[in-house]
C-alpha cells in the first residue's frame, strides 16, 4: 500500500488504557499499532469514560465522552467532523456504551460524516430485541465491519443478512513474544519445579474456574507439582454490584476440595509487560468459560499466540483457534474432561510441545503489525466505497433532520409530591393538598414511570427512585382486596379506603402498572410481588363493561408477557378482550365517525395502542388496521390549522354530530398520544408517526393555543390542564406524571427501547 493513499487521520473511538478493562487494551495496542505501521498518519482516539472525572489519558487521548451522557456522543460526532478525521474506526461491544443495549453510539453515527470501520468484540445469534435494533443500525451505518473469526461472519450473514463483501475478518491482535520454555520465568514467581496452570482475565461467573478447580483434585494426585494460577481483578461492574462474592466462592471451593495448596488467585489488572511474563511461566492454560456464543477471546490469543498449550471448552473462538489438533476441546461445565485434559497433556510431552510449535507458528499472523496492515486495507476499502456516496460536512444538519432536543429529566415535583404512603393526588400549585389523600390510579402511573426510568439506564434519577418505586407498589398492593379481586381506589390522608372497590378503570390501570412490574422490573421482589397482583386482580375484567378497562388490562397483559409468554389464561383474556374492542368498533364505527363510541372523551389513544400493540402481536390483522385508523382520525381532529397539537378539550368532550370542546386540555390527552404515536412508529416503521408524537409531546413545551408552557422547568412539576386564557397553575399528580411519561416514551424512542418480542 503506498503512502500516498494512506489516511491522513484515522480516529479510534472505544474505552482506553489506562481504564482498566479488555477493550480499552485492545483499542490502546490497536491504536498504536496503526500508528507505528503508518508513522506519516495521525492517529488520535475518542476516549469513552464510565466516570465523570475521566482518567489520565495519554496525549493520542484527543477526546473524552461520557459514557451515559448522549450529547456527549453527539459532541464527539461534531469534534470528529470538524477535526476532518477521514476514518473512524470502533470498538463494538454492547456493555461499553450508554443506553439500552449501547444505543447512545448510534446518536454518534448518525452525525459523523468519515466512512465508519466498526470492530465487533461481539456477535450474538440470538440477539434481544434492543440488542437487535441496535444491531441492525450499527450494520447500516458501519462502512465495513470487522470480525475476529469466521464465525462471526457466519452470524452476521445468516442472522443479520450482512453482505460477506462488507465484512472483514481480522484476528485479534497479540504481542510478538518469543518461543521459550516456561521455566525461563518461573523462578521470579517462586513457582520454579512446578508445573503452572493458568486462566487470566477479568474475574466474573461465566469464566466457569469453578469447573477448573473442581478439576484440580484428579490432576494434583496425578502430578502432585501441579499449581493453577488465576490471574486478574474481579469485573469492576460485578465488584460494584456484589463485591468479591464470586472471587471468594472459588477460594472455599478450593479449600473444601483439598486443593487450596495448589492454587493461586492474584487479584490484579497487570500491565501487559507482567502479563508477558506470567504467560511465560504457564505450561498449560485454561479456559473453561460456559458457554459457546464467545466469539472473540483477548486472552485465548495471546496465549495461543505465544506458544502455549490449550485446554478450553468449545465456545466458537476456540473452535476455531484450536481446531486440527491445535490444541484441546472439552465439554462444557465437565471437571473430568478438564483434568483429563490437562493430565492427558501433561503425560505426553511430545504431543505437547508440537501443539505449542503449531501455535506460534499461526500466532505469527495474529501479531499486532501484521494486524495493522489488515486494518489498514480495511479502512482503504471503507474509504473507497464512500467515495461513491460522500457525505457532505454539514448535509442533513438542519433543524428538521438534527435529534430533537429533549427537557432534562428533573423529578423534584414527583418527589415532593410522595410520601410513605404514595403519591398525593392534587397539588395547591406546587404544595401537595394533604386534603385530598391518595388515589390508586397515580400511584399505578407513578410504578409505571419509575419502571421506565429504571430502564432508561442512561437517565440520572432521584437517588431515592427505587425507594420511590417500593413506596408506589406498596400502595398498589394494599389497593388490592384479595377476597373480592378488586383494587380500592381512592384513601384518605390517614390512609383510610374511602371505598370497598374503585372504579372499572382506575383496577385496569393497577393491572398495567403491575403488568409492567412483572415484565420490566430488575428489583425480584417488585417483579414477583407485580406477578402476583396482577393475577389476582386479572379474572375481575371479565365482567367489566369500561372498554377503557379493556384496553388498559391489554397494556398490561402485553407487559407481563414479556416474562411469562405461556400462561394460556392470559393469553386467552387477551384475546376475549382484543375482540370486543374489535366489536365495539364494528358497533360504533363509520366512514365519517370511525371510533369506538359515540363521543370521543379521555384518554381516548389508549384504543389506539391497546389495539396497534394486540393485533401486532397476536396476531390479529384486522385489529391492528383498526388501531391505526383509529388513531389517524384522532391525529385529524386533534391538529389546528397552525398544525400545534390541541386534544379533546375536557369541558364537554365532543359528541358524535355536536361541537367538540376545545378546552380544558388535559395532560393525560397528550401523554397518551405520544405513547400511541411511538406504538404505531415501531410497529410500521414509518417515521411520520414519531413526528407526530414530536409534535404532540410540543403542546407541554408552548406549542400550543396559547402559546404557553404547560410543564414547568424551575419545579419539574405539570400544570393540570390549558383553559381558554390560562394554564392551570395546579401541579397535580394526574398531570405531573403525563408529562414526564411523555418524556420517557420520547426517550425510549430516542434511545431505541423495543417492544418486547412476540409472546
Amino acid at each position: 500500500m503506498s503512502t500516498s493513499a494512506l489516511p491522513k487521520r484515522i480516529a479510534f473511538l472505544g474505552d482506553y488504557l489506562p481504564r482498566l478493562c479488555g477493550i480499552a487494551t485492545f483499542t490502546h495496542d490497536l491504536a498504536e499499532a496503526v500508528a507505528g505501521a503508518a508513522p506519516e498518519t495521525e492517529c488520535i482516539v475518542c476516549a469513552v469514560n464510565d466516570r465523570v472525572e475521566g482518567y489520565e489519558y495519554p496525549s493520542r487521548v484527543r477526546f473524552e465522552l461520557l459514557e451515559k451522557d448522549l450529547d456527549s456522543y453527539r459532541r464527539t460526532a461534531d469534534f470528529l467532523n470538524f477535526n476532518n478525521a477521514d476514518v473512524l474506526c470502533v470498538q463494538h461491544e454492547f456493555g461499553i456504551y450508554g443506553g439500552p443495549a449501547g444505543s447512545h453510539l448510534l446518536a454518534l453515527l448518525k452525525e459523523v460524516r468519515m466512512p465508519v470501520v466498526t470492530t465487533l468484540h461481539t456477535v450474538l445469534r440470538d440477539p434481544n430485541a434492543a440488542q437487535r435494533l441496535v444491531m441492525d443500525e450499527l450494520v447500516r451505518r458501519s462502512d465495513r465491519l470487522i470480525v475476529m473469526a469466521h464465525k462471526g461472519a457466519e452470524i452476521l450473514r445468516d442472522v443479520y443478512a450482512v453482505p460477506e463483501a462488507k465484512v472483514d475478518i481480522i484476528p485479534h491482535g497479540i504481542p510478538d513474544m518469543p518461543f521459550v520454555d516456561s521455566s525461563f520465568y518461573k523462578e521470579q514467581f517462586g513457582v520454579q519445579g512446578r508445573t503452572v496452570l493458568l486462566t487470566f482475565g477479568l474475574l466474573g461467573p461465566g469464566k466457569g474456574i469453578e469447573h477448573a478447580i473442581e478439576a484440580l483434585p484428579e490432576i494434583v494426585r496425578q502430578h502432585p507439582n501441579v499449581v493453577y494460577l488465576v490471574l486478574g481483578a474481579t469485573h469492576p461492574q460485578l465488584l460494584a454490584r456484589e463485591g468479591e462474592r464470586y472471587r471468594l466462592s472459588l477460594e472455599r471451593l478450593a479449600e473444601d476440595r483439598g486443593v487450596k495448596e495448589n492454587v493461586i488467585f492474584y487479584n490484579r489488572f497487570v500491565s501487559q509487560d507482567d502479563l508477558k511474563e506470567f504467560i511465560g511461566a504457564t505450561d498449560v492454560y485454561l479456559t473453561p468459560y460456559l458457554n459457546e456464543a464467545q466469539i472473540t477471546s483477548g486472552t485465548l490469543a495471546y496465549v495461543f499466540g505465544a506458544g502455549k498449550a490449550v485446554v478450553s471448552t468449545p465456545y466458537w473462538h476456540a473452535q476455531e483457534l484450536l481446531a486440527d489438533g491445535r490444541g484441546v476441546l472439552v465439554p462444557f461445565r465437565n471437571p473430568q474432561a478438564i483434568s483429563e485434559g490437562v493430565c492427558g497433556l501433561l503425560d505426553d510431552p511430545e504431543r505437547k510441545e508440537k501443539i505449542r510449535h503449531d501455535a506460534h507458528a499461526m500466532g505469527r499472523e495474529m501479531i499486532w503489525p501484521a494486524v495493522a496492515q489488515r486494518y489498514l486495507e480495511s479502512f482503504q476499502h471503507a474509504r473507497a466505497d464512500r467515495k461513491a456516496s460522500p457525505r457532505a460536512a454539514f448535509a442533513g444538519w438542519t433543524l428538521e433532520n438534527r435529534p430533537y432536543k429533549l427537557p432534562p429529566l428533573r423529578l423534584d415535583h414527583i418527589v415532593r409530591m410522595s410520601d410513605g404512603t404514595g403519591i398525593f393526588q392534587h397539588a395547591i400549585f406546587n404544595v401537595p393538598n394533604f386534603h385530598e389523600g391518595y388515589c390508586t390510579d397515580d400511584n399505578a402511573r407513578a410504578f409505571i414511570l419509575c419502571s421506565m426510568l429504571d430502564e432508561l439506564a442512561d437517565q440520572p434519577p432521584a437517588e431515592n427512585l427505587g425507594k420511590l418505586a417500593t413506596s408506589y407498589l406498596a400502595f398498589l398492593a394494599a389497593a388490592l382486596d384479595y377476597k373480592t379481586g378488586r383494587f380500592r381506589n381512592f384513601m384518605s390522608h390517614g390512609r383510610q379506603w374511602l371505598e370497598e372497590a374503585g372504579s372499572e378503570d382506575s383496577h385496569a390501570r393497577a393491572l398495567w402498572a403491575a403488568g409492567i412490574g412483572a415484565g420490566r422490573s430488575r428489583n425480584e421482589g417488585h417483579r414477583r410481588l407485580s406477578a402476583q397482583l396482577f393475577e389476582r386482580g386479572l379474572a375481575a375484567v371479565e365482567g367489566f363493561i369500561s372498554p377503557r378497562a379493556w384496553s388498559f388490562t391489554l397494556l398490561g397483559i402485553h407487559e407481563y408477557l414479556r416474562q411469562f409468554t405461556g400462561n394460556a389464561q392470559i393469553n386467552a383474556m387477551r384475546v376475549t378482550l382484543t375482540d370486543r374492542l374489535v366489536q365495539r368498533w364494528k358497533d360504533c364505527a363509520t366512514e365519517d365517525w370511525p371510533w369506538f363510541e359515540d363521543s370521543v372523551t379521555y384518554e381516548n389513544a389508549r384504543f389506539s395502542q391497546a389495539l396497534i400493540l394486540s393485533g401486532q402481536w397476536m396476531p390479529n390483522p384486522e385489529a391492528f388496521e383498526i388501531g391505526l385508523k383509529s388513531l389517524r382520525w384522532l391525529v385529524s381532529i386533534q391538529k389546528t390549522q397552525s398544525g400545534c397539537f390541541r386534544p379533546i378539550g375536557s369541558n364537554g368532550f365532543y359528541q358524535r354530530d355536536g361541537a367538540r370542546a376545545d378546552f380544558d386540555q388535559q395532560p393525560l390527552e397528550a401523554q397518551a398520544m405520544v405513547a400511541a404515536c411511538h406504538e404505531a412508529s415501531r410497529a410500521t416503521r414509518d417515521a411520520s408517526w414519531s413526528r407526530e408524537a414530536k409534535r404532540v409531546f410540543e403542546w407541554f413545551l408552548g406549542r400550543n393555543d396559547l402559546g404557553l408552557p404547560i410543564y414547568d422547568s424551575t419545579t419539574g412539576g405539570c400544570g393540570d390542564g390549558l383553559h381558554h386564557d390560562r394554564v392551570n397553575e395546579n401541579q397535580g399528580a394526574e398531570s405531573t406524571l403525563a408529562f414526564h411519561l411523555a418524556l420517557a416514551e420520547m426517550n425510549c424512542a430516542e434511545h431505541l427501547i423495543p417492544p418486547p418480542h412476540a409472546p
